[in-house]
């Protein structure tokens, strides 16, 4: 999984990393080495040979690979990228790498590739520079918290209401174990949230937007700081509703004097900031929508998509469409029975459709089966009619966006021709209905394409234009005809010597027939 920016210096991505989450071990080329993009490369990308073009990263984050087999990949990588990350790297690698010229950086033991990842994604987005006119002030809590850090002098880490950290600043080498081991874990350790609770801490923070000081607990590891509680507006005027924390660890130099002051402010930043987050899709709906072609544009690493997930990328899937015919579907209530169905199912809504994406699944029968099930369950439980439409098997997640787009194709059809698609259907079931009304429809766009003979019948003869439908629908079985138009065998072939000497050809013609059928079902009446 690749991703890139318009690029800043190798020492800018490290500053913004932070000493906890990486140490610098060698730099051949120096820092101010460009870097604009990162990959993931893991033991068997590395076994098969794989990643060694001109790289399509200047950063690499190396997974599950020994020293002797990273050197090796870096021999026959001819990018020569600017940098490896690497956990535990031994003096011998780290001595070939700066041969080779590539910048060598030890990551924590603890930290979390995926955590790590997602970080210097946001270094390149912001550029490392927060004058920069691209950089979203409005949406960028790492931001807001270096702003605080710089202004107060101490290292800042702001988390939500769960104690989960959501950004911090750049610390210095005095952060204490509950900060380093918060950043490591994105969270704070048990213990340590436990004894805070017990001091009534929390408590002191929820309850209102005054700034709490904690004391010093050498034998707890933790050093001196100051907390603020994040607090969005509710309905409640005199009750916000409690979002998270900042808080402020101070190290050897003294916090600034308005220190209170700023951490009140920046709490209020956080609010807005938060509040605008919460507006936006979530990283795990933007990631889901991006697997489905639903971002506006094509996934570039599906099997890191996946990885992000936690679904597996090369198993038997399948897509499901569902789509109100009366109101709206309730995505939260197809989500309850996708994961009761598949554990790992993915949802997401888009406009009036939910889709769902179930990896490894075992066939289509029971993808069916399922979709039938909850279709009656909601007519049965809500009063609500869906239409379904599924698209199964998959050979892996990554022909997942396609199979959308073919469940899309056929939901629009549906919205044409309402009585031409059952209500629960598959993708194959309904491909001729869709290629012909799409085909159709191409064809009713452009007067030119409709023979002029067929549109004068329509409006001369509409009884001959009628019966020359059924006849073609019919293969030309004039019993059969007859019947449908509830008129005499002998009145149909009256009909149809009409028409072939008013359009002046034969219907023995194939091509014929097939441009005639065409001219007819584009000019149906709505």
């Amino acid at each position: 999984m690749a991703a890139t920016s318009t690029g800043l210096g190798l020492g800018q991505l490290l500053l913004a990393l932070d000493r906890t989450m990486v140490t610098l071990v060698e730099a051949p080329r120096g820092l101010d080495m460009p870097v604009s993009s990162v990959a993931l490369v893991d033991a068997d990308d590395v076994r098969l040979g794989l990643a060694v073009g001109p790289g399509p990263a200047d950063v690499f984050f190396l997974l599950g690979v020994s020293d002797v087999e990273a050197v090796g990949w870096l021999e026959r990588h001819t990018g020569r990228p600017a940098a490896i990350f690497v956990k535990e790297p031994t003096a011998a690698a780290v001595s070939r790498a700066a041969a080779l010229g590539a910048a060598v950086v030890a990551v924590e033991p603890q930290a979390r590739w995926e955590h790590l990842y997602r970080l210097v994604n946001h270094a390149f987005e912001h550029h490392g520079d927060r004058a920069d006119p691209q950089h979203d002030s409005g949406t960028d809590l790492f931001g807001l918290a270096q702003s605080i850090a710089d202004r107060t002098r101490g290292m800042v880490c702001i988390e939500d209401a769960d104690s989960r950290m959501l950004a911090y600043s750049a610390s210095s080498g005095e952060a204490d174990e509950l900060r380093r081991l918060t950043i490591l874990g994105r969270s704070g350790p048990p213990e340590h949230l436990e004894w805070i609770g017990q001091w009534g801490i929390f408590d002191a923070l929820r309850a209102g937007s005054e700034v709490v000081r904690v004391a010093e607990r050498p034998e707890l590891g933790l050093r001196p700081r100051l907390a603020v509680g994040v607090h969005l507006p509710s309905e409640d005027r005199e009750r916000p509703g409690f979002a998270g924390t900042i808080w402020l660890q101070q190290g050897s130099a003294p916090l600034a004097d308005d220190v209170e002051e700023i951490l009140r402010g920046g709490a209020v930043l956080a609010a807005r900031i938060m509040a605008r987050l919460a507006a936006a899709p979530s990283q795990h709906t933007a990631r889901v929508q991006q697997l489905l072609g639903l971002a506006g544009t094509d996934a570039d690493d599906v099997a890191a998509l996946a990885r992000d997930l936690g679904i597996p990328a090369d198993a038997r899937a399948a897509v499901v469409g569902f789509r109100g015919l009366d109101r709206s579907v309730p995505a939260d209530v197809i989500a309850l029975s996708a994961t009761a169905f598949r554990a790992d199912a993915q949802v997401v809504s888009a406009g009036d459709r939910v889709f769902v994406v179930l990896p490894k699944v075992t066939g289509a029968a029971s993808v069916t089966s399922w979709a039938r099930g909850l279709v009656a369950a909601l007519r049965r439980e809500l009063d609500l009619e869906v239409r379904a439409v599924t698209a199964c098997p998959l050979a892996g997640v990554a022909a997942a966006a396609a199979a959308r787009a073919e469940v899309d194709r056929v939901f629009d059809s549906a919205q044409r021709h309402p009585g031409a698609i059952g209500q629960v259907t598959t993708v194959d079931e309904a491909r001729t209905t869709v290629l012909l009304d799409e085909i159709v429809s191409q064809v009713a766009a452009q007067p030119r394409l409709v023979d002029p003979r067929v549109r004068a019948l329509r409006e001369q003869e509409p009884m001959l234009a009628t019966t020359l439908h059924a006849f073609l629908d019919g293969f030309g079985d004039i019993g059969a005809i007859a019947q449908r138009l509830h008129v005499h065998p002998n009145t149909v072939r009256y009909r149809i010597r009409r028409v072939e000497k008013l359009l002046a050809t034969s219907l023995d013609d194939p091509d014929d027939r097939l441009v005639l059928a065409l001219a007819l079902r584009a000019t149906e009446p709505s």
